[in-house]
């Protein structure tokens, strides 16, 4: 194993350490806050199922992210990491809740601007517009939730001593519920940087039950999350649990349920199957703020009480963090990343060059892009993804559908099938079929990332998207997820 690769390794297990520290308030900052639960007993159940959920359901978590950037050097993905983990960490020592999702995304877009690579903006628009949705969802859930709550519990007349009981057990298991939520779903945002470069190789320890190298990185990055809770959490706990306004009990448990409800329906693709499968509206698959979910449902019991004991300049606090981090982390990965560049002698990024040779520009002719549109940067090759932009845009003729094509198909970075990544290819979600058709195409290079696609479809059905309906939703995504596999497996990441 590499030593190099362990040291980058630190940035993510400080951010994961962040995350602990901070996220934890989401699943049992309202219990804790209300005293039905004590700090440590918290912070054991939810260290427990943190790891848990990271290990078991991390690697199937679907990342809008992604399209943000694709950070394709090990010293960029610790600085977008480091960046991330210094903004949540600022937060959490002010004591207010943030969201790692938040920091990463800021982190991200900075590594966008420094590297010269563009920022999917549809991407973009779509994970501020959750950040928007999501607290308010919430709000809305925990409003509907903690009428039907206190109906039926005065109607059932327990004694306050049995209420007291069944209200603690509920806070224990949807805390924990909410803990393995958090884990499953932020885990990527810790560690997903670094699982393309990953130094561990997957192992049996029993018969049939392998762990995967993202599975190992995930518990390493877990560990840390956990460590996190255990060491530094209790602040921000008690700044959702009783800082912004005081919680009965009852609103605790309804604050944590609801949380919880909005992190599996962003974060469902079950869900979003059977919601396609029927014709339904379907709930797009982002990684949500935990903390903007857990604040939005205490504000839709506080609203539904008339607003009262809301503390406004806690909650002013609280937005302005919102705000602050992607900002703090953009700007800290940019600088960070000029040093580690200028100083420290670090590749933080692999130019990608954008050629627009004869076969880009046939397969573009297949996109229904004229030649003659094309004749402007035909057999031209731009350093960078925004040089090749600003040439489309200064010729009117191209229009933006067309100029998003030719960037996507211009994109030359070399995917070399090559027999020495075939144990970590083994180690992946591919199916046998697919597999096997990976493998026969060893030692074979290409230039651009839709060849591969073009030639192991023609090799294999398996490799066929099908019709773009919602009943095939799931199956297309997950080839898409099994093709992004194959290139991270043989692209790699270069320090």
């Amino acid at each position: 194993m590499d030593p190099g690769i362990l040291i980058f390794l630190t940035s993510g297990l400080f951010l994961g350490w962040a995350l602990g520290a901070n996220d934890a308030a989401n699943v049992f900052g309202t219990a804790v806050g209300t005293r039905m639960i004590r700090f440590t007993t918290a912070a054991i159940i939810c260290s427990i199922f943190v790891v848990l959920g990271a290990t078991i359901s991390g690697a199937g978590a679907a990342h809008t992210l992604g399209k943000l950037g694709a950070i394709n050097a090990l010293p960029g993905s610790f600085m977008a990491a480091l960046a991330a983990a210094v903004s949540v960490y600022l937060m959490t020592k002010a004591g207010w809740p943030v969201s790692t999702t938040q920091a990463i995304v800021g982190a991200i877009v900075g590594w966008n601007l420094f590297s010269e690579t563009i920022t999917d903006q549809g991407a973009l628009i779509k994970i501020l517009s959750t950040w928007v949705i999501c607290p308010i969802l919430a709000a809305v859930i925990a409003a509907a939730l903690f009428k039907v709550t206190t109906a039926v519990v005065r109607r059932a007349k327990l004694h306050m001593l049995r209420t007291d009981a069944y209200t603690r057990a509920g806070l224990v298991f949807a805390g924990a519920f909410g803990a393995y939520s958090l884990g499953a779903n932020n885990i990527a945002n810790v560690m997903g940087v670094f699982v393309p470069a990953s130094p561990f190789t997957a192992f049996t320890f029993a018969e049939g039950w392998t762990i995967s190298s993202a599975q190992q990185l995930f518990l390493l990055g877990a560990v840390a999350i956990a460590v996190g809770v255990m060491t530094y959490s209790k602040r921000v706990m008690m700044t959702v649990g009783g800082g912004l306004m005081p919680l009965s009990p009852i609103a605790a448990w309804v604050a944590v349920v609801s949380h919880s409800v909005v992190l599996f329906l962003f974060a469902s693709q079950g869900l979003e199957h059977f919601l396609a499968s029927n014709g339904l509206p379907t709930i797009p698959l982002v990684p949500v703020s935990s903390s903007q979910a857990v604040v939005g449902a205490v504000l839709g019991i506080a609203l539904l009480k008339g607003g009262r004991g809301i503390r406004w300049r806690v909650m002013g606090g609280i937005s302005m963090g919102w705000a602050v981090t992607p900002l703090i982390a953009g700007v800290v990965c940019y600088v960070g990343l000029f040093f580690l560049q200028n100083v420290f002698d670090q590749p933080v990024y692999r130019p990608v060059p954008y050629a627009v040779s004869d076969q880009v520009v046939e397969r573009l002719q297949k996109e229904g892009i004229d030649a003659k549109v094309l004749s402007g940067v035909k057999g031209e090759v731009f350093d960078s993804a925004v040089d090749l932009r600003r040439k489309l845009k200064a010729d009117t003729s191209i229009d933006e559908k067309s100029r998003d094509a030719i960037l996507a198909f211009a994109r030359q970075d070399t995917v070399s099938l090559s027999e020495e990544r075939y144990e970590r290819l083994s180690a992946g979600p591919l199916n046998s079929e697919r597999m096997a058709t990976v493998v026969g195409m060893s030692g074979r290079v290409f230039a651009h990332e839709w060849m591969l696609k073009e030639v192991l479809a023609a090799a294999s059905p398996a490799w066929q998207s099908h019709d773009a309906t919602p009943g095939n939703r799931t199956y297309n995504r997950k080839l898409a997820n099994d093709f992004a596999f194959v290139i991270r497996t043989f692209r790699g990441i270069k320090r």
